[in-house]
């Protein structure tokens, strides 16, 4: 997209992201389009090694510190950025970066359009299903949902906790994870009868690498010996919920929402339980999807509901991704994750009726944020007068 001088007034954007990168370049792109200056963009590496300063009345998105290998290093520690080890590092670093971030904004005037406490739970599995949960909003049975939740210290808690659930089938997942980094979809059937599924790749010494390739474990031992090396960072178990399909492949949805209001989505279809983009899922057709939830009874706007439902959660965040997981013929429908970052969807324009057709998911928050500045109505406690 062609650079042009702005045209009109509005705020001036600083980004804490890496720079270069797809998130960067294509809010860059939208705030230009817009008419807006282009963002000052304050790189995670020097934000990371030395704080972030920010200039009156900014304002400030804290975007995915994701992308980068030098970033990824000062977070987790480790020099390979395809081992899986080391999210509990990263969240502590994180989560302390990001209130140091907040600090350095409300010290210069400036407007967040994150919330570090927010970001601290969204970045817990554990206490978001735990927020989500206690809200109403359907989310898969959890036996370790919550702050008051136990540890899990290794497969033998693992196992325990299938057994007291009573769950054959179950996801676990490392509490600070993302991407499905790190995930395996558990399934037992009576002792020593154990099979995961996931995109880890255990080499002989033990250590753990993130693959593209999904791979199935058929051995206990082998199994436990993943869970155990996952453990100290943090892990977190839910219900392997049974799937709506389409076109023979299981699938699920990605719904943006900005400032309170689904305004994108996407359908998620994969032949493996993982329904990740870049695990070798390929985007489906929404209006199949609309049409067969309608057909199941189910209104298209209680479906985008609930995602609005689990994002009300998080008031003083701009825009979240909402997974929702669609049961078996479209007829109930449950939150799986809530991403912080979820909004990274080329070529991806709104829904019909959203506000936010014709535009990309970036467009959408610049335009939001004009909004608010112009005096429009904000859902959204960040872009509220304080």
């Amino acid at each position: 997209m062609p650079h042009r001088e702005p045209d009109r007034e509005g705020p001036r954007f600083a980004v804490v992201g890496n720079a270069g990168g797809r998130r960067v370049e294509m809010f860059t792109a939208a705030a230009v389009a817009a008419g807006l200056p282009a963002p000052r963009v304050l790189a995670w590496r020097d934000v990371l090694t030395g704080g972030a300063v920010f200039e009156p009345a900014e304002t400030v998105r804290i975007d995915s510190p994701g992308e980068d290998e030098e970033v990824e290093w000062l977070l987790r520690g480790a020099s390979d950025p395809t081992r899986v080890e080391g999210t509990g590092r990263w969240y502590a670093r994180f989560t302390e970066a990001v209130r140091g971030v907040a600090a350095a904004a409300r010290s210069a005037g400036a407007t967040l359009l994150n919330d570090p406490g927010e970001l601290a739970v969204l970045f817990d599995k554990r206490l978001c299903h735990g927020v989500l949960d206690g809200a109403g909003v359907p989310v898969p049975p959890s036996p370790t949902s919550g702050p008051q939740a136990p540890p899990v210290r290794g497969w033998d808690d693992v196992r325990a906790a299938l057994g007291t659930s009573g769950l054959r089938r179950a996801f676990v997942k490392p509490a600070h994870g993302s991407s499905a980094s790190g995930v395996l979809a558990v399934e037992t059937a009576g002792p020593g009868r154990v099979r995961a599924t996931t995109s880890v790749e255990r080499t002989e010494d033990g250590r753990l690498f993130n693959s593209l390739r999904v791979r199935r474990y058929e051995s206990e031992a082998e199994v436990a010996a993943i869970i155990d090396t996952l453990a100290p960072d943090g892990l977190h178990i839910e219900r392997w919920l049974p799937k709506a399909t389409q076109d023979k492949r299981v699938a699920d949805l990605r719904v943006v929402v900005v400032e309170g209001r689904a305004t994108h989505a996407v359908v998620r279809t994969s032949r493996s339980p993982m329904t990740n983009l870049h695990l070798g899922g390929v985007r489906g057709d929404l209006a199949a999807a609309r049409a067969a939830a309608e057909a199941a009874g189910v209104a298209w706007s209680g479906v985008l509901g609930i995602a609005e439902r689990a994002a009300e959660r998080f008031p003083r965040t701009l825009c979240v991704g909402v997974d929702l997981l669609p049961g078996p013929g479209w007829r109930r429908f449950a939150v799986g994750e809530v991403n912080a970052f979820g909004d990274l969807l080329p070529r991806l324009t709104g829904l019909p009726g959203s506000g936010a057709e014709g535009l990309d998911t970036y467009a959408a928050q610049v335009a939001a944020v004009l909004r608010a500045g112009e005096g429009g109505p904000s859902r959204c406690r960040c872009l509220s007068p304080i």
